[in-house]
């Protein structure tokens, strides 16, 4: 099982990786005015979706400390404000300063989440 997690947690860092990196990436764009949600922001936030249901799923089953629900439930509402985000203005030629920069404080915020909140 413990290899099965780390395979997970792989993923889930590749995961937002893309997510961060579509981001990093349209930084530039953005202080254009042209930044858009690339296809991989959107596959990066769906991948973190679904390895990290199934991180907690395996962590519920095993025998080790219990988890702090209440630090999952707010990554996971972050997650779905980004998911939704880049979703609705995936097709938009140009999304607008203040929803992709929301996007990438949100997507830092996730991660400070998950690494300072024990």
């Amino acid at each position: 099982m413990t290899v099965l997690t780390n395979i997970f947690v792989g993923l889930h860092i590749i995961g937002i990786a893309s997510l961060l990196g579509g981001f990093l990436t349209q930084m530039k764009a953005m202080g254009a005015g042209t930044a858009r949600f690339v296809p991989a922001m959107l596959h990066g936030a769906l991948t973190m979706l679904v390895t990290g249901v199934l991180l907690v799923g395996f962590r519920e089953m095993g025998d080790g400390d219990p988890l702090n629900m209440v630090k999952i439930g707010v990554k996971l509402t972050v997650l779905f404000v980004v998911l939704a985000l880049v979703y609705v203005k995936r097709d938009e030629e140009h999304v607008e300063k203040g929803v992709f920069s929301a996007v990438g404080g949100l997507t830092i915020a996730n991660i400070f989440i998950a690494v300072l909140w024990h």
